[in-house]
């Protein structure tokens, strides 16, 4: 299986990148992942809150594969505690899909034709972060997840 976490924005120069790939090396140790950045909308200030979203989602459903299996992180998603997480990621990996696709809106949240896509929502919390910060709670979350499954001592319940 193949988890990827896609987002808009940009890739990387943020102040918690090197957290970030810190991370994508540990998990990458337990299955293949990747980071895929959607370009911010260019020319957008004229346009509204709804637009944007719809662009955005255009671009999101460009890069997403038929057979995919899609989980919206969002706010208003169900929320789960890290042993519920690794659950979850324990489910997908028998579940024999072979990719599982995480994504992060824009600002404004998912264009609508992305939440009747999308299989699934989870929320990492019901506060809003900034986008970078939310890739690294992903990340270490996605992390926190396999150590979980493996039994490895990082976790303490």
């Amino acid at each position: 299986m193949k988890i990827k976490l896609m987002f808009i924005g940009k890739p990387d120069g943020d102040l918690f990148q090197n957290a970030i790939d810190d991370y994508l090396k540990k998990i990458n140790h337990y299955i293949d992942f990747e980071m895929v950045a959607i370009p911010y909308i260019k020319n957008c200030k004229s346009m509204s809150f709804n637009e944007q979203k719809e662009k955005e989602g255009e671009q999101f459903l460009k890069k997403i594969g038929t057979d995919e299996y899609v989980v919206l992180l969002d706010e208003h998603g169900r929320e789960v505690t890290s042993m519920q997480f690794s659950s979850l990621v324990q489910q997908y990996m028998n579940s024999g899909t072979k990719t599982v696709v995480f994504l992060i809106g824009g600002a404004y949240g998912f264009a609508e034709s992305v939440v009747r896509r999308a299989n699934s929502k989870i929320s990492l919390s019901k506060m809003t972060f900034p986008h970078i910060m939310t890739r690294l709670i992903f990340a270490e979350q996605l992390y926190r997840a396999f150590t979980i499954l493996k039994g490895e001592p990082y976790h303490h319940e």
